[in-house]
């Protein structure tokens, strides 16, 4: 029985040093029946994206050396791992995913939505790869899944919904395979439509999400997700000097923090969790000797004792107002949330007056083009972009006045336990 799932995103496997450290994680566990979901390497979900908007730029009229960037700073991963002893088998193996990627990426007259789904997902499928084939080396044997046969979702591309039903039959199957002592490998981030021709992927750093699918479909004890900070802080500390570890929350709190932008846990992970009871934890692989934070049902008096401060870079403000000076009345707003719904447009705050509804949301230019095109003869719209969005979850009363120095308030609101800004 797989009781233990083990997320590792791309920071834990960004160079040779950081997946040695992985192998050493894992072999001082590989006793308890672990299961793996690893995400791209470093950066290469960005890398792909920059390649993948220049095959489209170039209508797909471009050659393999286009990869070179990608294909470098894997070979650099290749080379620290295994020098000149690297098993031609697997190097055939790496060297046809690329071909593979380089002629998806070649289908610029499909929707960018189902093309970026065919191709990012490559980021994935070489790093599981690549794991294996060292995590083989160091006597630790390993059984590599291919999470599109796993995973099955609706065609929703870049924004994929699992069936629970067939992902739950797939997936529960693994207890019965399972041999104990063998590792099981998996991708985050990606899954596949049920007649398994098309890949998916369940939105950006969904990862996470996919570890709560393979831990609720295998009734797993606990999830652990690897980071390279000492588990939930209450700030990034790239922004603020002195944070603190958050030792325990409660579900809820997790959600609300997921939901507001805290990037250490993606927003759907905890759900299929509570579900079941499974215990979360986020732990360094920096210091795995440290005590995680643990996430579970458990509530106590301390959980709200520390604020948390998260800021999203790069957001859109949009204003609408009907053009009749009617209210914003429930009519108004269902034509409105209809066609962000279409968009797949997640609203990350949300102000609403007699006559306006604001929100903001992760910049798009189509997106936004979009929105302003459809909702242009009922409505007026006005928008702001590049801001950021400051939330500050449980403050107190001088709470983030250091950070709001020498910034423009566009828009603040606030609740009981929760404060937002949106900065110029």
């Amino acid at each position: 029985m797989i009781k233990n799932i083990y997320k590792f995103g791309g920071a834990s496997v960004k160079d040779a040093e950081a997946v040695r450290n992985l192998a050493d994680i894992v072999n001082q566990h590989k006793s308890e029946d672990i299961l793996l979901i690893v995400s791209a390497m470093g950066k290469t979900t960005n890398m792909l994206e920059k390649v993948l908007a220049n095959f489209r730029a170039h209508e797909g009229n471009l050659g393999m050396d286009a990869l070179h960037e990608v294909i470098a700073y894997h070979d650099g991963i290749v080379n620290g791992l295994f020098g000149d002893k690297t098993n031609p088998d697997f190097a055939e193996s790496i060297a046809n995913l690329f071909i593979e990627l380089w002629e998806k990426l070649q289908e610029t007259d499909k929707p960018y939505d189902y093309q970026y789904d065919q191709t990012v997902c490559y980021g994935e499928l070489i790093s599981t790869t690549i794991i294996q084939e060292y995590l083989n080396q160091c006597d630790i044997p390993t059984r590599w899944l291919d999470a599109r046969k796993y995973v099955i979702t609706d065609d929703r591309f870049r924004a994929a919904s699992p069936d629970w039903d067939e992902t739950r039959l797939r997936i529960s199957k693994l207890n019965d395979e399972h041999i104990r002592g063998l590792v099981c490998l998996t991708q985050g981030f990606i899954g596949g439509t049920n007649e398994g021709k098309h890949t998916t992927t369940l939105g950006r750093e969904g990862s996470d999400f996919t570890a709560a699918i393979f831990a609720n479909c295998l009734d797993a004890e606990e999830v652990i997700i690897w980071k390279d900070v000492d588990g939930l802080l209450n700030a990034d500390p790239k922004r603020f000097p002195n944070t603190v570890k958050i030792p325990h929350i409660p579900y809820s709190e997790a959600i609300e923090l997921a939901f507001y932008g805290a990037t250490i846990i993606h927003p759907k992970t905890i759900k299929p969790l509570q579900n079941k009871g499974i215990r979360l934890k986020v732990q360094s692989f920096v210091h795995p000797e440290h005590e995680p934070t643990l996430i579970d049902g458990e509530h106590n008096s301390n959980d709200e004792s520390i604020p948390s401060y998260i800021v999203k870079d790069n957001q859109t403000l949009v204003s609408i107002t009907p053009r009749d000076f009617s209210f914003m009345n429930v009519h108004n707003l269902q034509i409105i949330f209809r066609v962000c719904d279409e968009l797949n447009l997640h609203a990350n705050m949300i102000q609403t007056s007699a006559l306006m509804l604001s929100f903001c949301f992760d910049s798009d230019p189509q997106k936004l083009n979009f929105l302003r095109a459809e909702l242009h003869d009922a409505f007026r719209i006005r928008y702001n972009e590049g801001l950021q969005l400051f939330t500050i979850r449980h403050y107190r009363e001088d709470s983030g006045k250091d950070y709001l120095q020498g910034k423009r308030i566009l828009v603040q609101q606030e609740s009981r336990s929760t404060i937002q800004y949106v900065l110029a």
